[in-house]
């Protein structure tokens, strides 16, 4: 899964230049929690979180009368206060390394990059929440079970041959990477839903033959 495919291509930048408030307006405006910050040919040179808008104000207990702090503030740039060492990822990468970068940095977005530095969209965990819901499937509904396997070559074929034996639609599979000298692994495959004995009799059969660690039922998910 490449970032281009999921990232938020309309991003807000500013320049370095533009002062704190602008920047704090935008992100209130737009309900976002960052700005990439962008030279005048659109390459990053930094970001600024709400966060950093929130160490840079000053305290409530200010003694700073409206016209004082409202200079003050004015007079705040972004420069002074941005990130410089962003990290950033490009959209050729994979979603999942994206993932792996903001989970590691507490990031809660990260900017994309093309060769030459310039912003090109903006990567959130938004985002990565979206890859997880569609990829799953879970807005259809179905039942996912969960069963555990062997990490030797082969393990899940006869699983997949008990499906289509009871005619199961298979939505998605999902499995959880582990050493393979660990022996065993989950797998997470979710089903189409089906008629009661059906599924009835899948669960006791299946349960029969393999180890299966649960089942869940989803219902289907309606955006309203």
């Amino acid at each position: 899964m490449l970032v281009a495919n999921w990232m938020t291509k309309d991003v807000t930048t500013l320049t370095p230049d533009r002062s704190m408030m602008k920047a704090s307006k935008i992100m209130k405006d737009r309900h976002i929690s960052c700005l990439p910050i962008v030279d005048e040919d659109g390459r990053l040179v930094g970001i600024v979180s709400d966060r950093d808008i929130k160490d840079a104000s000053p305290s409530k207990a200010t003694t700073l009368d409206m016209h004082e702090l409202y200079y003050l503030l004015s007079e705040i740039k972004i420069k002074d206060i941005m990130t410089k060492k962003v990290v950033t990822i490009r959209d050729d990468e994979t979603v999942e390394k994206a993932a792996t970068l903001m989970l590691e940095g507490h990031f809660g977005s990260l900017p994309v990059v093309d060769a030459e530095g310039r912003v090109v969209g903006i990567m959130t965990d938004t985002d990565v929440f979206k890859v997880l819901v569609e990829i799953s499937g879970v807005y259809e509904g179905g039942t996912q079970v969960c069963l555990q396997i062997g990490t030797e070559p082969g393990t899940l074929s006869p699983v997949l041959a008990f499906l289509k034996e009871h005619r199961a639609r298979i939505m998605n599979i999902m499995t959880h990477n582990v050493p393979e000298d660990e022996g065993m692994k989950n797998v997470y495959i979710r089903i189409r839903d089906m008629e009661k004995p059906d599924l009835k009799r899948l669960k006791a059969d299946m349960e029969a033959q393999f180890k299966v660690l649960y089942w869940a039922v989803d219902p289907v998910h309606r955006v309203v």
